[in-house]
């Protein structure tokens, strides 16, 4: 990677956008400077004040991945960011955000606070900070328009219908300015909030480098003096020296193994979440193809309907006589008879 330079981050920081390789991709360069974590927050705070909404909104997106991501190689950018977030928050809320800005940072804060990103009083102090308006609906905002999947619109079920089943989750999309209501499926059983595929996917990668895949110490570990943990051979120590020796030894080894431990710990916890984060995804995938089968079902259902119509269509058009078999008329018809016709006397 390039070394850091103000110069090269400010520019790097003017190029960003919103797409998600945009922002990892500035997120791991940034990591891997971590040295530089207060002059990176100082001047990403500074972005935030004189930005736009979208370039905000996207700040405050790479300043969620780098926080999240660093945790494991330190907890340099999540402290310094602590201190500019509540500062962020509340320039974005004094711009008048709008009400999508609003609801995604709302659920940035909330997982934050599910995750233990931040401390119960820190959220709070950000909460505070961006304001507790209830998000309503701009009134310049085009309406919505609902979208109808069919002419045979069921009154919707219950909740003691449903049986506690969750409903599908309405997603409003803008199209040629027009917003559109559409219904996508979603997990029917109560799980966590599933994880995106790029998040399970980084997850998988990094257990990669997990410390019991740590060859270098593990092979270190294995070349330890016997004698360092054999408390009879302690007797065949001839002088002080030998034994100042063996003590600086077992010092070593005491803290290597600490260190692989402590690791080894964290990567306990870290498959712990995984395992957690895999069992969540599998079952919302479930769940999601649980209803497309029902839907196809339905579907598949609604097409026997069409095609027995269209074979009773095909069966009536053959019934039908043939014009072309019917006498010419070229000619013309003969007149009708006229009333006086009509009632002439023979």
């Amino acid at each position: 990677m390039t070394s850091f330079t103000e110069g090269g981050l400010n520019k790097r920081l003017k190029e960003l956008n919103s797409s998600q390789q945009s922002i990892q991709t500035l997120s791991l360069w940034l990591i891997h400077h971590r040295k530089y974590a207060h002059t990176v927050v100082k001047i990403w705070s500074k972005e935030i004040l004189t930005g736009s909404e979208s370039k905000q909104l996207t700040l405050m997106y790479l300043a969620n991945d780098v926080i999240q991501n660093s945790k494991k190689k330190g907890p340099e950018y999540g402290l310094e960011f602590g201190k500019e977030l509540a500062k962020a928050f509340k320039q974005i809320s004094l711009n008048n955000c709008s009400s999508k800005t609003r609801q995604n940072l709302t659920r940035l804060l909330n997982i934050w606070e599910e995750r233990g990103v931040y401390s119960k009083t820190q959220i709070d102090e950000f909460k505070d900070a961006f304001g507790n308006e209830t998000v309503k609906n701009s009134t310049d905002e085009p309406p919505i328009k609902k979208v109808k999947h069919s002419h045979n619109h069921k009154p919707k079920k219950t909740k003691s219908q449903n049986n506690g089943i969750k409903k599908d989750k309405e997603i409003v999309i803008e199209v040629d300015g027009t917003k559109e209501l559409h219904v996508t499926l979603s997990p029917k059983t109560p799980v966590n909030d599933p994880p995106e595929p790029e998040e399970l996917i980084k997850a998988l990668n990094d257990l990669e480098n997990a410390p019991s895949c740590d060859a270098v110490v593990r092979e270190r570990i294995s070349k330890l003096p016997p004698e360092i943990a054999d408390v009879s051979l302690l007797s065949q120590l001839k002088g002080k020296d030998e034994g100042e020796e063996l003590l600086r030894k077992v010092n070593d080894a005491v803290a290597l193994l600490t260190d692989y431990n402590t690791r080894l710990v964290c990567e306990m916890e870290d498959r712990k979440k995984v395992s957690s984060m895999l069992h969540d995804f599998i079952q919302s995938q479930r769940d999601l193809i649980d209803q497309a089968e029902q839907r196809l079902q339905e579907y598949q259902s609604k097409l026997q309907k069409v095609c027995q119509v269209r074979q009773e269509v095909n069966t009536h058009l053959q019934n039908l006589p043939d014009l072309a078999q019917l006498p010419s008329v070229k000619g013309g018809l003969a007149p009708l008879p006229s009333a006086g016709d009509l009632f002439t006397v023979g």
